[in-house]
């Protein structure tokens, strides 16, 4: 059997360990910046727009609403703007979070984190309300995002997981004669 070679930034050598610190800790300097401009973006009062706001419970209400606009810019920007704001937890969850690899739980921690800004946004800022499609839109973000670059850079810096269902998909080293 050829022995696998592992990453670059997994091997044990002085230089890639180095690396993999200073990946991790641009990883980490961009989910700060991330997390200031999702607040930024989502938690800043809106008090011109508060009689326009509404709670939507429904999905697709929004989306909906966002295709009939007459202006095909202004979709692009709500619907595209939604997507691309969830997209850096699928890109930077999989390399700080090791056990949030996954698209399963990429999705799972990207509705939660999303369900609490959206629930903050309609309870305690003026202007804003909590909108399904918003949360469905950042996690489809997420998952484009994982699925695109999250993924490689997650398999970059951390081993694969042993499920267990491995236990019996490969062979062992003693099962070998």
């Amino acid at each position: 059997m050829i022995p696998q070679r592992r990453p670059p930034l997994q091997r044990d050598s002085l230089r890639s360990q180095a690396a993999r610190v200073l990946v991790l800790l641009l990883a980490f300097v961009c989910m700060v910046g991330f997390a200031v401009a999702l607040a930024r973006a989502t938690l800043v009062p809106s008090p011109g727009s508060s009689d326009l706001v509404h709670t939507n419970m429904r999905p697709g209400a929004s989306l909906r609403a966002y295709l009939d606009q007459p202006a095909f810019q202004d979709t692009v920007k709500q619907v595209g703007g939604n997507v691309l704001l969830g997209a850096p937890f699928g890109v930077l969850l999989p390399m700080l979070m090791p056990r949030a690899r996954g698209a399963v739980r990429v999705v799972l921690v990207t509705g939660l984190v999303m369900v609490m800004v959206e629930t903050a946004q309609g309870l305690i800022v003026e202007g804003r309300a909590f909108d399904v499609d918003d949360v469905i839109l950042n996690t489809s973000g997420a998952l484009l995002g994982y699925v695109l670059i999250g993924r490689l850079l997650g398999r970059a810096l951390h081993p694969r997981r042993q499920h267990w269902w491995h236990r019996w998909t490969k062979p062992s080293s003693s099962s070998a004669v």
